[in-house]
């Protein structure tokens, strides 16, 4: 599995074989961007949330990037004041999907498969994506032999759409807590954490996945900062982050296969919590929950306190 992981990533970190159209998503009545696919059938899709004070044109590349793959992404380009409601971007996430499932697009030579929409986001914009997910019914993962799009379009409720998969890149903590909220999520989960530290981390990627009631997948970037996933160079050198265009680079990769691996086997290897990935380190549940501070062995902190005065 490690080494299928392995020889799929490069090729995956490259542009794929897919046309972008891009448009604007205000034609819905709701600010953000579309980036699509063109002339795909049946396309995965994501709807995607921005971290706090960048918006929704920080990520561009990584959109253009999902979209190559054949991809369709959906971003609201709203909540970026100073004092954000989570609850109201994660109301929109829920809009772009409502979007996606229900529009044709990229001119109407492109189509979204309700049985594969992602929830997705950076940072705030990941917490708010958690927030969304809640209580979605989970779709089917159908690797053989899949419906008809007829049949699918035919079952889909329009109202709630299922919901194939969570991608938290370096969450943040919002209110009310997505860490919370993860106990209630089934859909299976792709969990990033920074593996460098930042001035102002409020990330809870830990927890998350720790909590997360789904299958989880973990996975802390070595090289990457909570802030570094932003194409935004003002806002990321504002917050001590540098360029980390290969930790972007890597995690744009592995979100393309864990998104694919829905019903494709030959990607399946990237919903492995346990595959290695150069780059990255992961962790159990297990091992996850152990290393919360409200399971720390009180005595070997004091020891290990009184160690390092």
């Amino acid at each position: 599995m490690a080494a299928n992981v392995k020889k799929l990533l490069p090729r995956l970190g490259r542009p794929g074989p897919y046309d972008v159209s891009t448009g604007d998503l205000g034609v819905t009545g709701l600010p953000g961007t579309l980036f699509t696919p063109v002339g795909v059938k049946d396309a995965p899709a994501v709807a995607f949330g921005h971290d706090w004070r960048t918006g929704a044109d920080a990520y561009r590349s990584t959109y253009r990037h999902l979209a190559s793959w054949g991809i369709a992404v959906a971003a609201p380009d709203t909540e970026t004041g100073f004092t954000p409601d989570h609850r109201g971007l994660a109301a929109d996430l829920e809009s772009c999907l409502q979007i996606l499932a229900g529009v044709r697009l990229g001119n109407g030579a492109t189509t979204v498969d309700p049985d594969r929409l992602f929830l997705a986001g950076h940072g705030m914009g990941a917490g708010a994506a958690v927030l969304a997910a809640a209580g979605r019914p989970v779709a089917p993962r159908q690797t053989t032999k899949r419906r008809s799009a007829r049949d699918r379009r035919r079952t889909a409720d329009p109202v709630t759409p299922t919901l194939a998969g969570v991608i938290a890149v370096f969450p943040s903590d919002t209110t009310p807590s997505c860490c919370d909220v993860a106990r209630t999520v089934d859909a299976p989960a792709l969990v990033f954490a920074p593996g460098k530290a930042g001035p102002l981390d409020a990330g809870s990627a830990d927890r998350i996945a720790a909590s997360w009631r789904g299958p989880v997948v973990y996975r802390s970037v070595t090289k990457a900062s909570a802030a570094g996933f932003s194409e935004n160079l003002g806002h990321k050198f504002a917050l001590g982050a540098g360029l980390e265009q290969g930790a972007q680079a890597l995690v744009r990769a592995l979100t393309v296969g864990f998104v694919l691996g829905t019903d494709d086997d030959s990607y399946a290897a990237f919903r492995d919590p346990d595959a290695a990935v150069k780059g990255t380190t992961t962790r159990t549940r297990g091992e996850l929950f152990a290393a919360l501070p409200e399971f720390a062995d009180p005595v070997e902190k004091l020891q290990d306190a009184l160690l390092h005065r």
